[in-house]
């Protein structure tokens, strides 16, 4: 019988969230984006794919699942509950346009954490009156990494969602580099996910490594 996360230890969802996406714009592959994730250690690899069908994706997602529990990293896909739940992903995360957390039948939800992607107070209180595990916000600074009809939110907005949240971890995203990592920790939220700061650089490992280390002098 598969555990489920009330006989088992929650997966971590606080840390470096690295996303690996399958935008052709990106210099590396989404195998590539994985791998540097994980070794660099990244807290959470979150898989998000629009330009894949859905056999190839079930394929990478496998793939991706033995490398995060080979290294011990929580892993969750975008937007496809039956996906998340074909791998053994440890949770989903889920956009403004996906199927409601309430979607998922209630005798499968307590094997996924559920992640909710909000960019205004209104959303991220209704995200959380559906029982998600953590609310993402933002984009809290521009972003040309993913088309978004929201303008940056900034940093007293993303304080403000951290403050409603409580206990529930937030996730900051939207144009979040090495430079302004700080900045986003210094509002109280929990998580950040990345994309391009990964993808355009040098060394992505090494580029996962030096954000993740920010989180390890904050968080502990």
């Amino acid at each position: 019988m598969k555990k489920t996360w009330s006989d088992q230890r929650k997966p971590s969802l606080e840390g470096l969230h690295v996303l690996v996406d399958d935008n052709p714009i990106w210099p590396c592959t989404l195998a590539e984006q994985a791998r540097a994730a994980c070794a660099g250690g990244a807290a959470v690899v979150q898989l998000r794919t629009k330009h894949t069908t859905d056999k190839e994706t079930l394929k990478m997602a496998l793939n991706i699942r033995q490398w995060t529990r080979d290294t011990g990293i929580s892993f969750i896909i975008n937007d496809r509950f039956d996906l998340a739940l074909a791998c053994e992903a440890d949770g989903v995360h889920l956009g403004q346009t996906d199927l409601p957390p309430a979607s998922i039948p209630s005798h499968l939800r307590n094997q996924l954490q559920v992640g909710r992607s909000t960019h205004t107070i209104d959303q991220a209180r209704i995200a959380l009156e559906e029982g998600v595990d953590y609310v993402a916000f933002g984009p809290v600074f521009s972003t040309e990494s993913k088309d978004s009809s929201y303008l940056q939110r900034g940093l007293p907005l993303l304080e403000e969602i951290v403050q409603l949240s409580g206990i529930k971890p937030v996730v900051a995203i939207g144009g979040i580099t090495l430079k302004n990592l700080n900045e986003i920790l210094s509002t109280g939220a929990r998580g950040a996910a990345v994309i391009s700061a990964m993808t355009q650089a040098a060394s992505p490992q090494q580029a996962v490594q030096d954000l993740s280390a920010v989180f390890q002098s904050h968080l502990g």
